[in-house]
């Protein structure tokens, strides 16, 4: 099937978004607590959209709903946004939309607790490692082209630091960003992953620290060991790549990603998974969006937009006409 790249565009940030709040109801759970809230498996929005998640009930930072968006959806908007008003990316104009956001501002999440408490978009992050930097990159993978690899490493270096200085967390961001701007050109699998690879291989030797190369490795590993299933099935997946830590999160959500051939699918393997469950399926639904628009769930995406109001479809359109 030929698609457009408006298409893929509109299907990449559609991923984003069902990925991200099917994935928030079982974030941080670990395997066997899946299954005890949701003993049948999660297999879509479980409950009425718009209720609070039943585990989120009382809790006293936030009662997140069913198919709602986390700070993942919210700051991927703020970075497109930001590419938008300057048609190019700069840390300064994304620290600026990214001040605006509101969601997982407290201090169990540091990095963005020190960026939010220090005001200043023009602020330079030294440390944090966190896949938080990855999970809001897909705007830069739509807005630069896979052909000029430098400038798209440069922008995905550029959308992390405001919050996240680390050379894991820029490599996860240079790697999903090559691999959403490889997606939308129509990319075969193979190719996604080779560019993804390189990309992280890239940046982690332009902004180096302890071993080299260990995140471009860790994205060929976590595919070999996911293509070599004969199923993709979430407890096989979790007893090798649970995703609770740098190493894990971006490097699962890029094999789901090249190894599957279904956002919807992916999506939900991730969700059964766990761990940081919301990012991977946030970014594996993203690319695996673009690569496969018809596998997009349709009738997910509108409760998203029922429950959120986020008008995706309006930004993808203003980001396809700046593609470069």
């Amino acid at each position: 099937m030929n698609n457009t790249t408006r298409e893929r565009i509109e299907a990449c940030l559609r991923g984003v978004a069902i990925g991200d709040a099917i994935g928030k109801q079982t974030e941080m759970l670990p395997p066997p607590d899946v299954l005890t809230w949701y003993p049948d498996g999660v297999r879509g929005f479980e409950g009425a959209p718009g209720d609070v998640i039943p585990r989120y009930r009382g809790n006293r930072k936030r009662e997140w709903r069913i198919g709602e968006t986390t700070d993942d959806t919210e700051r991927t908007i703020a970075v497109a946004r930001a590419i938008i008003a300057e048609r190019d990316v700069t840390h300064v104009r994304i620290g600026r939309e990214m001040l605006g956001c509101r969601k997982c501002v407290h201090p169990d999440v540091k990095s963005l607790w020190e960026f939010h408490h220090a005001g200043d978009p023009a602020r330079v992050a030294t440390e944090h490692d966190g896949c938080g930097a990855a999970i809001r990159v897909s705007p830069v993978g739509i807005f630069r082209s896979p052909g000029d690899l430098g400038a798209l490493v440069d922008s995905a270096h550029e959308a992390s630091i405001s919050t996240h200085g680390g050379s894991l967390a820029i490599a996860a961001a240079a790697a999903t960003a090559a691999a959403v701007s490889a997606a939308i050109d129509g990319a075969s699998s193979q190719q996604v992953l080779s560019l993804a690879e390189w990309a992280a291989a890239v940046a982690e030797s332009r902004w180096p620290r302890g071993s080299s190369h260990a995140f471009a490795n860790a994205i060929h590993d976590a595919h070999e060991d996911l293509a070599a299933l004969t199923v993709v099935r979430p407890a096989d997946v979790a007893q090798r790549w649970f995703p609770d830590r740098p190493l894990t999160i971006v490097p699962l959500a890029l094999a789901l990603a090249t190894v599957m051939t279904s956002a919807t699918e992916a999506i939900l393997v991730a969700a059964n998974i766990g761990g940081d469950s919301d990012s991977v399926a946030s970014i594996a639904g993203g690319i695996l969006g673009a690569m496969y628009p018809h596998t997009i769930n349709q009738q997910w995406y509108e409760i998203v937009e029922r429950v959120n109001g986020h008008d995706l479809m309006s930004i993808a359109g203003e980001l396809a006409a700046l593609r470069t």
